[in-house]
């Protein structure tokens, strides 16, 4: 199933954003969200060859808010400054593969259920003759600035003895490594994996690298917005149950991820309904 929605320039919030407007059939004077999210993020979020807006997040999006019934406009800005408008009060969420952590929800972050679990990985050229974190030592490895893959370095960092370059995109991060000023990188394995058979770069995940990773979730920074993440929850368990989830992932991922990514979606809703009867029956 693809929903491709068209990129419009957008006049408002940050210049040179792109906008997404997506309007339900509701009346004139309903709330519409604002909900920011990142700009070069496959498969998550990104533009394809016809210019439109796409990705994983972009689909359950539409697809949550369809199931809802709720307004949005989505703006493309960029990770940094999404986080920035939300936390200025310019947006009302955020939606951009954004890892559900201890440290963010202590430092103001409010997510959502999570929605796909992600590892983060290393990544070297594929003629590189370093096969783990031991040859690091001394040499230098870039990140995305803010994110996991940039946590994940940066505890091993002292353990390796190796350097770290915060680059603000993952594309300019790659070609870093393809043109040797880093000599990896470290970087959302799902993400890398797309971008790597997409761009026919040639580059080399090192899956013996893998954290355990932790889920994305949709966040809000101010509880001004807790009917917005009561309504992604709502909507999100919805399409997991009827199928419309593990569409969206199986166009982007493959069809056995999306096996992989249902299973574990159904496994925790499971869980929680155990917990949920055992408190009951207490």
């Amino acid at each position: 199933m693809k929903r491709k929605l068209s990129i419009v320039l957008a006049a408002a919030m940050v210049a040179g954003c792109m906008t997404v407007p997506v309007m339900a059939e509701e009346a004139e004077d309903s709330k519409v969200w604002v909900i920011a999210t990142d700009t070069v993020f496959k498969p998550f979020e990104y533009t394809d060859e016809n210019g439109d807006f796409v990705g994983i997040d972009v689909d359950l999006l539409a697809a949550i808010a369809e199931d809802q019934g709720f307004e949005y406009e989505l703006n493309s800005l960029g990770w940094d400054s999404a986080i920035a408008a939300c936390q200025a009060g310019q947006a009302d969420g955020m939606i951009a593969g954004a890892s559900i952590t201890d440290e963010r929800k202590e430092s103001g972050w409010m997510f959502s259920d999570g929605y796909y679990n992600a590892t983060q990985s290393m990544t070297v050229a594929s003629d590189s003759e370093i096969t783990g974190f031991e040859d690091l030592s001394g040499l230098t490895v870039g990140v995305k600035t803010g994110t996991q893959g940039a946590s994940y370095a940066e505890s091993l960092q002292d353990e390796y003895g190796f350097e770290i370059t915060y680059y603000e995109d993952s594309p300019t991060m790659y070609q870093a490594v393809l043109g040797g000023q880093v000599v990896a990188c470290f970087e959302d394995t799902p993400i890398m994996a797309a971008s790597i058979q997409s761009g026919e770069l040639d580059l080399t995940i090192l899956y013996d690298t893998e954290n355990e990773g932790s889920p994305y979730g949709f966040a809000i920074f101010s509880e001004d917005s807790q009917e917005l993440l009561d309504m992604f929850n709502a909507g999100l368990a919805n399409i997991v149950e009827n199928g419309t989830y593990a569409e969206i992932i199986a166009e982007y991922l493959g069809e056995d991820a999306a096996a992989a990514a249902e299973a574990s979606m159904l496994g925790d809703a499971e869980a929680e309904t155990e917990v949920e009867t055992e408190a009951v029956t207490e």
